[in-house]
């Protein structure tokens, strides 16, 4: 059952102008590109961009595709900060290396999810799916349970051995 909020009008006009309006809005007036101070001006354009943007529908559904693929992200994120937090006792402090590794998930997360809302390598995608419903067909329960046991109690012990090590003020 749908609402108000999934109609066409707004999933395939609103949203998508909404959102290019005002990423172009804020992109002018930070960069001044028209002149400083001329928000009318900024706006205008910001307008004219939006309109043609939404005339054409293939960008509507990359955006769309990429906004979704954002929302989820970010929710992964956000768990992920707060088992983080949980970890480090509330301190959300990264190394550079960490961050150096998470910017190059990102990256590669940002090419994926590029290619994937263009539809780019049609062929892959499918070959994707098809081994998605072979590792996760009927039956593999069982299998899937256990492999996640195995790599919590790994990373458990892990962690009380990481930690131990750090308590003791020394390699051991």
């Amino acid at each position: 059952m749908s609402n108000i909020l999934q109609a066409s009008l707004f999933t395939d006009f609103l949203y998508p102008f909404l959102l290019m309006f005002f990423i172009m809005y804020a992109l002018l007036q930070k960069s001044k590109l028209l002149g400083d101070n001329q928000p009318q001006i900024n706006a205008f354009v910001s307008l004219i961009v939006s309109l043609i943007f939404v005339s054409v529908v293939f960008p509507v559904i990359v955006v769309n595709n990429l906004i979704l693929f954002m929302t989820v992200g970010v929710a992964v994120i956000f768990v992920g900060f707060i088992l983080w937090g949980f970890i480090n006792g509330g301190s959300t402090k990264l190394n550079d290396k960490v961050l150096k590794f998470l910017g190059v998930l990102v990256f590669i997360a940002l090419v994926v999810a590029i290619f994937w809302a263009t539809g780019a390598f049609p062929g892959l995608w499918d070959f994707i799916q098809r081994f998605y419903n072979w590792a996760f067909a009927s039956g593999t329960q069982g299998f899937w349970t256990n492999f996640l046991i195995v790599v919590l109690v790994v990373a458990a012990v892990a962690a009380v051995l990481n930690v131990g090590k750090g308590a003791t003020g020394g390699s051991s």
